[in-house]
């Protein structure tokens, strides 16, 4: 008995130290299959890529010489039988399984090939990130790592996101980021299987985007007498040589960053807010507010918040001048138009909006609001784009094809009526609250606590939604707003791993995610964000007394 005993506890050993030596991919695939062997990377390694995936297996390649200092070549695979010396990594949309998702993709690792197969370059271009995680963190180094041992496992992997939006959203309205900063963030979503970026261009606190037919929403909107909320004035470098603090987007800035998300098959989702959120706007022109002051206007949560007038011409031919220029820059499907915190109660106290209230039968400012999304829907609709907007553009009847980004409820709703929605609810997908119960060892934050484990515990179909209406949650979208959050390092310390725990809600299967599980990968895969220079909050901290801030 003693014999079996110890047999037993060896097998159970053994088991474990197997399940731990899973390996560290996030999100975790759908279907993964390990094999004996590995296969290494040489210095003859060539990447062979059909015609339709050559940009995947550039980028790869590009990859794999800065950390290994390998010539590794790419070449163009011209049939099925080609042989190559060496190892070889194939990148093919060819014969790929017709059942597999757009973005879905089959990862083979034998000891002499590499095959990644897709339908689409989404998924040949998702099957390479998976690839870079299968090798070494040191394989994300922005410099060549001298004698180190390549090796990637033999693995089978068939693999295919659960949700279609997979989404971050930056607010640079209240703090200003960088081209390049807003690009490293990109490179991390891409690694992670991210593919949508909601960038909040437009606020209270500041016009980020350039518009040509209006100079002064730049000029004067994107620039303000300080950091604000109550933060020291060394916690950012967003200065001019005046001391005026913001900054702003040329148009050009907003061109090079939809390519760089396009290359790595990120989509950017613009907000331009309206009706409210817009005394930036109104700043430059005040003329387009409502009431006889717009800069009257209520308080919401300490912060004066501008509103447009809805009854003045003005307002929709600077709207629609001003979307114009959006969509010349923003190829995507959507526009997010905000509508979220309006102070309605200015149209109360303006003889203009009483007037149109009363000609078009409107009897309360939430029908206000409602009449005035729906006429910019047409617009929006009517040049190819879809609106989407937060949870309150619900409120006084929902606009046709309107989708809801729900953040305090009405999603369940909105799909059970037959509209696409987006879940980013406050209680797990909100990451400007803090990460711990220790506040204090925590930077700066707004919001209510939001601990990685909450973020984990996310299912994104509401309960009680029918089955039927399930299609219609398109996914879910972490949130950062930044009034708090001054600068990058910050950012990232809010961001990760967060968001690596939606990358997994929104990408693998329900019933396999394990929190464990995913703890003892993100060990590994926070020393990916190391090689990358990403700060973030590390998983060892927990979320109890026993903090320490990694921001400062």
């Amino acid at each position: 008995m003693k014999n079996l005993a110890i047999v037993l506890a060896a097998c159970c050993l053994a088991a474990t130290a197997l399940a731990f030596d899973e390996p560290a991919i996030i999100p975790q695939p759908q279907s993964l299959e390990r094999a004996e062997g590995a296969f290494r990377l040489t210095p003859n390694l060539v990447i062979a890529a059909d015609a339709a995936s050559k940009d995947a297996a550039k980028f790869l390649a590009e990859r794999l010489r800065t950390a290994t200092g390998y010539g590794i070549k790419t070449v163009l695979r011209k049939e099925t039988s080609q042989t190559f010396r060496g190892n070889v990594i194939i990148l093919t949309a060819e014969n790929a399984r017709a059942d597999l998702d757009a973005e879905g993709y089959e990862l083979n690792v034998t000891p002499g090939v590499v095959t990644i197969n897709a339908p689409a370059q989404a998924g040949v271009f998702y099957g390479a990130q998976t690839l870079l995680q299968l090798l070494p963190a040191e394989i994300l180094s922005g410099k060549v790592v001298k004698n180190f041992d390549w090796e990637i496992p033999c693995v089978k992997i068939s693999d295919a996101p659960r949700f279609s939006w997979r989404g971050l959203m930056l607010d640079v309205s209240r703090h200003f980021y960088s081209k390049p900063e807003v690009e490293k963030l990109l490179d991390v979503m891409a690694l992670h299987k991210l593919n949508t970026f909601h960038w909040h261009l437009v606020d209270d606190q500041g016009w980020r985007i350039e518009i040509k037919k209006y100079p002064r929403l730049t000029s004067v909107g994107a620039w303000r007498a300080g950091v604000g909320f109550g933060l020291p004035t060394n916690s950012t470098t967003a200065y001019r040589k005046d001391g005026r603090y913001g900054g702003f987007y040329t148009q050009k800035d907003i061109r090079e960053v939809v390519a760089y998300a396009q290359k790595r098959h990120i989509t950017i989702v613009p907000e331009i807010e309206m009706p409210g959120h817009s005394m930036a706007a109104l700043t430059a022109y005040p003329e387009l507010g409502s009431g006889p002051d717009p800069f009257k206007i209520p308080l919401q949560g300490g912060v004066f918040r501008g509103i447009y007038s809805t009854a003045s011409p003005k307002t929709y031919d600077f709207l629609e001048n001003v979307l114009t220029e959006v969509f010349q820059l923003f190829p995507g499907k959507y526009i997010h138009i905000g509508g979220d915190e309006v102070p309605r109660g200015s149209w109360t106290n303006d003889a203009a909006c009483q007037a149109l209230m009363q000609r078009e039968g409107l009897k309360t400012k939430e029908e206000m609001q409602s009449w005035f999304t729906r006429r910019m829907e047409k617009f929006i609709n009517a040049h190819g784009k879809t609106l989407i907007g937060w949870s309150e553009i619900r409120q006084g009847g929902l606009a046709q094809s309107a989708v809801v980004m729900d953040w305090i409820g009405g999603g369940r709703e909105a799909a059970s009526a037959g509209h696409n929605v987006v879940m980013s609810p406050t209680t797990h997908c909100y990451f400007d609250g803090p990460q711990s119960r220790d506040k204090k060892s925590e930077p700066k934050a707004s919001g209510g606590f939001v601990a990685l484990r909450k973020v984990y515990s996310f299912e994104p179909v509401p309960s009680g939604l029918a089955p039927e209406f399930a299609g219609h949650i398109l996914g879910a979208q972490g949130n950062l707003w930044t009034e708090m959050v001054p600068n990058l390092k910050h950012a990232e310390y809010m961001i990760f791993p967060r968001m690596f725990a939606l990358a997994e809600v929104t990408w693998s299967p329900k019933e396999t995610r394990n929190y464990d599980g995913f703890l003892r990968r993100l060990k590994t895969d926070e020393h990916r964000l190391d090689q990358l220079g990403v700060n973030y909050r590390s998983s060892a901290l927990g979320d109890g007394t026993e903090t320490q801030s990694q921001a400062n």
